[in-house]
């Protein structure tokens, strides 16, 4: 039995519900405070590939990600003009498809409804304001002026994580030099699966998300200093990007941007915390640990998995600390090999964009369908 009764997880996006679920499981009681007042999610839509499905499953919430999102299979690689040059994706691991598009919103509903059911609790429109990290206790002043006493907490506040900086110390975001934009679509009855077309200057996706909707995805390079683009411009500067694509996929989704609302954009970032991610009774998990760039499509799998990992781990006799170390040691390779491996994609593609010549074997088809196998072991 578990001597761990109680823990605090901050942050309530798609890693600290799933760790929430993976807790209740175990038989700890589990508090989440989330800085937002209510959830209203930033972001359009997610690509679950085969191993985050399994990891879903293990929360029980697989099958309904599925039902509400749309099940495919490989990923098909195109020029910009649409001929196909090649595919990758995961493996199907047992039941589950090499992928599964699906609304963030819709996944984060599953994923709170499945909290709910578990009886999580929430604590909305705050975060901690302090920390006492002992060697037997947890003691937090929330920012609304309450404190609580835990066994543990769960780090799972994202890349700019406040319980990195209070127990860790700074550490700042890397950014790639590149940009991600993404837009939701009505779903053409011709898109079976999803799509990337590669650009002189940008690569370009399409992915369903439900039987009804996609979204497209476009990363480019838009500065080498973190650039921040006014609303304004969002629409002109992606329609401007998506000119040179004329795939029939492609033909028309310039004009169907209208809302700059819509037009979800951010500069691409990683990190990696330095070992251990433990500190005492605190333990980091998801970007606040190992933020990826969305090369992969594997960022939200591996905070999934974290959660089921650490649940798992949780749910022993053994003490705290080895809990802590028994999961770095079966998380931490896996995860900086996502975050090396997108990174390298990204630079990459931003020396094709640039005319560089690529180092002698980069190929980057290869690297990923390499990575998304190694994905499908067991975590």
């Amino acid at each position: 039995m578990s001597k761990i009764k109680k823990a605090l997880i901050v942050g309530g996006g798609i890693g600290g519900l799933s760790a929430g679920i993976a807790l209740r499981k175990a038989g700890i009681e589990v508090e989440i405070a989330e800085i937002s007042k209510e959830y209203n999610v930033y972001g359009v839509g997610i690509i679950q590939q085969a191993n985050a499905l399994r990891a879903l499953d293990a929360l029980g919430v697989a099958d309904e990600a599925m039902r509400r999102g749309s099940p495919y299979g490989k990923l098909k690689l195109c020029t910009v003009n649409g001929m196909l040059i090649g595919e990758t994706g995961t493996p199907p691991i047992g039941r589950f498809p090499s992928h599964n598009g699906i609304s963030r919103k819709i996944l984060h509903e599953v994923l709170h409804e499945a909290a709910i059911e578990h009886s999580v609790k929430f604590r909305m429109g705050l975060t901690i304001a302090s920390i006492q990290n002992e060697e037997n206790s947890i003691n937090v002043e929330f920012t609304d002026g309450s404190t609580g006493t835990f066994d543990v907490l769960i780090g799972a506040d994202g890349i700019n994580s406040k319980v990195r900086k209070l127990v860790f110390g700074e550490y700042q975001p890397n950014y790639t030099g590149a940009s991600v934009w993404r837009y939701a679509f009505k779903r053409p009855a011709e898109l079976d699966t999803s799509y990337m077309f590669f650009g002189k200057n940008t690569k370009m996706g399409l992915v369903p998300m439900t039987a009804e909707t996609m979204y497209m995805f476009l990363v480019s390079a838009e500065g080498d200093h973190n650039p921040i683009i006014p609303e304004s411009e969002l629409i002109p500067r992606l329609q401007a990007h998506l000119k040179e694509y004329s795939a029939d996929l492609a033909k028309g989704l310039s004009e169907q941007i209208t809302d700059p609302k819509g037009v979800i954009y951010r500069p691409l970032e990683t990190l990696m915390l330095s070992l251990p991610w433990h500190k005492n009774r605190v333990i980091m998990i998801g970007d606040a640990a190992h933020a990826t760039i969305p090369q992969l499509g594997s960022g939200a799998a591996l905070a999934i998995e974290d959660a089921v990992v650490l649940g798992e781990l949780i749910n022993t006799d053994d003490s705290v600390e080895t809990i802590f170390e028994k999961y770095i040691a079966r998380r931490y390779e896996r995860c900086k090999m996502v975050v090396d491996v997108s990174e390298t994609i990204g630079k990459w593609e931003m020396m094709n964009w640039k005319g560089i010549e690529l180092p002698e074997g980069a190929n980057i088809a290869a690297l990923m369908d390499k990575t998304l196998i190694t994905l499908t072991e067991n975590i």
